[in-house]
């Protein structure tokens, strides 16, 4: 018996009932399938223009940085002016999803790029985003050949561009558009929702940035108009 029915038995043994059938087996169907959103906060029923900006205010909150900048090509110099501040290697682990395959990195010959899933050594990933949620600065990372999740955890500075027409209100509307986007059942292996540096304050209270992935996260908007 596959590992799902056997769940399945155990939870309905422990129910003392045997599988749904006739008007109840439907109506069970129809409430998965129809992903009714729970409530929804009146903040994020705003112009989608004021979706970035709470979404931007709210990643800030959570201590990662912002830069807004208006078109792909310039992510290099934003990502490279960004290295520059915080003093870090020039050296780039930068996903293969082709969403970025086009970026021109000509304009900044000192960084040097490499492709593929995270190693040990990586410092910085450079990484697309699927979605943002305004509602709590989060950033939504679905996983793929192509967006590897060790790009998001392994290195200690993340770095990840998301275009404004990306930015949603809700999470309710992420997975809406990852529905849309994959078609339903057949979502990626992984998504990660990702809102601010990693952190912890388990120990004494005290505060410690980096403790499971990156010690920074540093987004780039990408202003390309209004959401569709």
């Amino acid at each position: 018996m596959p590992s799902r029915d056997r769940i399945f038995s155990r939870i309905r043994h422990n129910l003392g009932r045997g599988p749904l059938e006739g008007e109840a087996a439907q109506a069970l169907k129809a409430r998965i399938e129809g992903h009714a959103p729970n409530i929804v906060p009146k903040r994020t029923n705003i112009p989608h223009k004021e979706q970035v900006n709470l979404f931007q205010a709210k990643a800030e909150a959570l201590a990662a940085t912002v830069a807004r900048i208006s078109s792909f090509d310039d992510v290099p110099e934003a990502l490279r002016d960004y290295l520059t501040a915080h003093n870090l290697a020039t050296r780039i682990k930068m996903s293969p999803d082709k969403s970025l395959d086009s970026l021109p990195f000509d304009k900044t010959p000192m960084l040097e790029i490499k492709r593929g899933a995270a190693a040990p050594e990586d410092e910085v990933s450079l990484t697309p985003a699927f979605a943002g949620i305004a509602e709590t600065g989060t950033l939504c990372m679905a996983s793929s050949p192509e967006t590897p999740s060790t790009l998001n955890f392994l290195p200690e500075n993340h770095v990840v561009v998301i275009k404004a027409s990306q930015i949603t209100g809700t999470l309710e509307d992420s997975w809406e558009r990852l529905r849309k986007t994959y078609g339903a059942g057949n979502l990626p292996r992984t998504v990660n929702f990702i809102s601010g540096p990693s952190r912890t304050a388990d120990i004494e209270q005290t505060l410690i940035m980096g403790a499971h992935g990156p010690r920074r996260l540093h987004i780039l908007i990408v202003d390309d108009g209004p959401q569709d």
